[in-house]
């Protein structure tokens, strides 16, 4: 009988520079496959990933978070009334249903700086962990800069655009979306936050600016609290936003 060869798993040379990232790199060899510890890894991240695009956000949480926190807020739900049709038409995503819109008209607002909104996405459970906390530190620097801060509006199925809607309906200067960024690999819980000067029906992505990652293992809440509070600060000053608004946060002087 022939001798059993032993299977040994060949070390990548990027080895080391998986202590400064979580990003899939450096996962080895045995043969012409992956390491068996890196494939049964690799699932798992696949199937967090999955999971994240049909959760939902805990509703209970936020609401029991805001009360707390004495914001007055809007509960609504998008077009889309099913994780289904969210999937499957993005633009029903984009509007807000008709009991909601109605809701908001209803309110006549009489004007606010700042509307924010918090939707799902496509990662409720980034929404679940994420912002929360970073509601609690945003706000009260907002309050301390004497801004009108609008009801906040907590809206199910919703996509980035809709915030649009409800900034324009609030009749707010600038519009901030909290919202669930698509699930990766590495991060089936990253927030997204967008923001948008003058918030109208049909605006396109280029007048909105981004702020991705934000969740323990990438960006921190308090990090990404700092840099929307400057953001905000810089839009309402120079009264734009997206490609022409820079982040010139950490190269300008103390």
């Amino acid at each position: 009988m022939s001798e059993l060869k032993k299977i040994t798993v060949q070390q990548d040379p990027w080895s080391s520079l998986k202590a400064y990232t979580t990003a899939r790199i450096a996962l080895g060899k045995t043969g012409a496959a992956l390491p068996l510890k890196a494939l049964l890894e690799f699932r798992l991240a696949h199937a967090h990933a999955r999971d994240a695009v049909y959760s939902q956000i805990n509703s209970v949480l936020f609401i029991q978070a805001l009360e707390a926190l004495r914001i007055p807020y809007f509960y609504l739900q998008s077009r889309a009334n099913t994780r289904h049709k969210y999937l499957q038409r993005p633009d029903f995503g984009r509007q807000l249903h008709a009991d909601s819109h109605k809701q908001l008209v209803l309110f006549e607002s009489g004007g606010y700086d700042i509307a924010i909104t918090i939707a799902d996405g496509l990662s409720a459970a980034a929404v679940n962990d994420n912002a929360i906390p970073l509601i609690k530190l945003l706000i009260p620097v907002l309050q301390q800069a004497n801004l009108r801060i609008a009801p906040l509006c907590l809206v199910e199925q919703g996509r980035v655009a809709v915030a649009d809607e409800t900034g324009s309906l609030l009749k707010a200067t600038l519009s901030l979306i909290l919202i669930g960024e698509r699930p990766g690999l590495s991060s089936h819980d990253s927030l997204g936050a967008y923001l948008t000067y003058e918030p109208s029906v049909g605006t396109t992505d280029e007048r909105r600016n981004c702020i991705s990652n934000i969740r323990p293992e990438g960006m921190t809440v308090a990090h990404a609290a700092e840099k929307i509070f400057y953001l905000v600060k810089e839009s309402l000053r120079l009264k734009l936003s997206g490609v022409q608004l820079k982040d010139n946060m950490g190269l300008l002087p103390q």
